[in-house]
């Protein structure tokens, strides 16, 4: 592809899209920055002391405490069954498909809206405008993706972009 290519070595920091610890309370470590995606990471010691990297959500400070699971309060960063979220939140890291992991609103400053809910399906408004059907069993993390001023920020010079795979 034009454009693409060299760039800055990377090492892949593995995210866990799953959030599939039910019911083990975690504790924010750090907030870092991942130069595989545009969003920053939040570092979760859970209580058997098991460490894993999530999408950090605005607000989310360190050592506030979050969860998953299937009833859990819907406070930001926790991590639970859409059917459990009442409507009108903002919502990221989506399934799309029960078990298979977050999907859809994983970048920088994205949210969904939940509209509404019918039947075993929620209306969910993404980030496009475009309303969504999606089954009420899959998993959604409450709060929006961090890093909001990531579209304002500016290369400043052609070195950089350089450093970051972009080719003049």
């Amino acid at each position: 592809t034009r454009h693409k290519g060299g760039g800055h070595k990377r090492r892949y920091r593995i995210i866990d899209f799953k959030r599939d610890k039910d019911n083990i309370l975690a504790k924010v470590i750090s907030i870092e920055y991942d130069p595989n995606r545009s969003a920053r990471i939040a570092l979760l010691e859970y209580t058997d002391l098991e460490k894993r990297y999530i999408l950090w959500p605005v607000d989310l400070k360190v050592g506030d405490e979050v969860i998953s699971g299937e009833s859990v309060e819907p406070k930001i960063g926790n991590s639970m069954l859409l059917r459990n979220i009442p409507p009108g939140t903002f919502v990221h890291n989506i399934e799309l498909k029960k078990g298979k992991g977050a999907e859809i609103v994983r970048s920088a400053g994205t949210y969904a809206q939940i509209m509404a809910k019918e039947g075993n399906l929620a209306h969910l408004k993404l980030p496009s405008g475009e309303i969504r059907m999606v089954d009420k069993r899959c998993m959604a993390t409450v709060g929006q993706v961090g890093n909001i001023e990531h579209n304002t920020w500016s290369y400043g010079n052609a070195g950089r972009s350089r450093r970051f795979g972009i080719k003049p």
